[in-house]
């Protein structure tokens, strides 16, 4: 028994000592591109890979190509960007999308849309992203950005007209869909995990069923919203095919309004190591890992501070 025990320990160990191995590597492969890079990497808009076709440079103690310059403020704010506009529009459908399924729908309905959101889950991201290219992008250019432009004339962020399809607003919505089943699947069951007794009493008390979804059901499963939405904001954070092909790849400017192209962290990656590769000092792919590095501490974060929310939320009920 005690053996079996020791066992599970082990087992169960592996998961934080793969976050910190993943971490160890990142940060000493990743150690020149932070000498060189400095502070500057997170604060600067401009990344050029410099002359690739002259002998390297020796700048700050490392090798680095002549007029190389590596900033990543830009894939920053259209990760967080994108992610954010994502949850936006996905947490209040899947809320409603959860107390429909849960509260409204016939149960053999219900069942069926439930196996159609998990199944939404295991799509690949790619067939998203190409959903997006082929409909979305058009569909934004066509419809939603003059719909949004005339709803909303004074925000100029927003009324701005569209250059093309691809940009912030298709790419949120591609992740929208795609973060929409984590958060809907994980509050219909725990929506069907609330106590009997606590909706029979609120409607005993005379409340009407809007009212109990509202006063009693879902401040019964706010800490699973709360790790439902971190959920899927862990994933829209590390989402790459599906915003690399609907994002419009932008290099070097920050969005300028809701339609301007953009590039995620995990999409620049992706897009730019064959290029990096070509660099023979070698410090283009090392401040790719970089990028890794950056994303990797704000998954961190994010997974910090939701289990900080989670707990406060548990004291307070």
């Amino acid at each position: 028994m005690r053996l079996f025990r020791y066992g599970l320990q082990a087992v169960s160990a592996l998961i934080p000592l793969a976050l910190i191995a993943v971490f160890v590597f990142l940060t000493a492969y990743s150690w020149p591109a932070i000498r060189f890079n400095g502070f500057g990497f997170l604060f600067s808009n401009t990344w050029s890979l410099g002359n690739l076709y002259v002998n390297p440079v020796e700048v700050r103690g490392v090798q680095v190509p002549p007029g190389a310059h590596y900033g990543i403020l830009v894939f920053i704010v259209g990760t967080l960007a994108s992610s954010a506009l994502a949850l936006l529009v996905a947490v209040p459908v899947g809320i409603g999308v959860a107390l429909y399924l849960v509260e409204y729908a016939p149960h053999r309905l219900s069942g069926a849309f439930a196996q159609v959101a998990e199944l939404l889950a295991m799509v690949p991201s790619v067939v998203y992203g190409l959903w997006g290219l082929e409909v979305l992008a058009p569909l934004t250019l066509k419809y939603f950005a003059p719909a949004l432009s005339s709803a909303l004339p004074f925000i100029k962020f927003v009324s701005t007209p569209a250059a093309s399809g691809f940009g912030l607003f298709t790419a949120s919505l591609v992740l929208a869909l795609m973060v929409l089943p984590v958060i809907s699947s994980t509050l219909v069951e725990a929506l069907r995990r609330v106590p009997r007794e606590l909706r029979e009493s609120c409607f005993a008390l005379g409340a009407t069923r809007a009212e109990v979804l509202r006063r009693a059901m879902l401040p019964a499963v706010r800490t699973p919203l709360i790790g439902a939405v971190i959920l899927a904001l862990g994933r829209a954070l590390g989402e790459t095919m599906a915003v690399l092909m609907v994002s419009g790849g932008a290099l070097n400017y920050l969005p300028g309004n809701l339609y301007s192209p953009i590039t995620s962290m995990a999409a620049f990656i992706a897009s730019q190591l064959d290029s990096a590769l070509q660099d023979t000092s070698g410090m283009a792919v090392r401040s790719l890992a970089e990028i890794a590095l950056v994303l990797l501490i704000i998954a961190v974060i994010v997974n910090v501070i939701a289990r900080l929310l989670t707990r406060r939320v548990a004291v307070g009920a």
